[in-house]
């Protein structure tokens, strides 16, 4: 059971959220919140596997909200859940920790699509949300370039495994590595990267076009 906490401060939104997933026998919404600092607080009470976030909320907005869930409950994944498609808030919420981004006007079977893959420890963007990042990597800066020019041919081909949602296992199998050897290429990108997690990884691959 995939246990869940809606964050956004119109109530109606909430309700229909809760209506979406009411049936579906994957899912337990443990609870709501209106503002990020509530959600902090029912977070101390509520285990929570997945929190969908929206970016603007009062008393602290989104990122802020994003940054300082993934400090205190790194386990605990977070999808954002909005209608902003601009590669700022992209790139800003997937850089504080946030590890899918879907629009709000998404269907029930892509809002599903988006929680098993994030339970799962993979990411998750909306086609339209993936569109945007495109769009934006012909402008993406030339030190990034460099960077990539830093990695070795094993680690960006871990890279690109990573960024297509592959699991350790499935890429020491793809590759015919160990999982111990994945998961040092792991360390290493993120060390070479300066990123703080996979989703910082994910970003990478996208702007550099590792990844279409």
């Amino acid at each position: 059971m995939i246990r869940i906490i809606i964050a956004d401060d119109h109530l109606m939104f909430i309700d229909g959220i809760k209506a979406l997933l009411g049936n579906e026998p994957e899912v337990n919404i443990v609870g709501h919140a209106l503002n990020g600092v509530a959600l902090l607080s029912l977070l101390e009470k509520e285990k929570t596997d997945i929190i969908l976030l929206d970016v603007n909320m009062p008393v602290m907005d989104g990122i802020e909200t994003t940054k300082q869930v993934c400090q205190k409950y790194p386990d605990v994944k977070i999808i954002m859940l909005t209608m902003h498609n601009n590669h700022e808030f992209i790139y800003g919420l997937i850089h504080a920790g946030a590890s899918g981004y879907i629009l709000k006007n998404t269907g029930k079977e892509e809002l599903m699509d988006a929680i098993r893959s994030v339970y799962k420890g993979k990411t998750f963007y909306s086609e339209d949300v993936k569109e945007t990042i495109m769009q934006n990597i012909s402008q993406r800066p030339a030190e990034q370039k460099i960077e990539a020019t830093r990695l070795t041919d094993r680690e960006k081909e871990v890279l690109k495994l990573i960024a297509m949602e592959y699991n350790t296992h499935e890429i020491a199998e793809k590759l015919f590595i160990s999982i111990n050897t994945v998961e040092t290429h792991r360390k290493n990108l993120l060390s070479k990267l300066n990123a703080k997690n996979i989703a910082g990884l994910v970003k990478f691959a996208l702007q550099t076009g590792l990844i279409s």
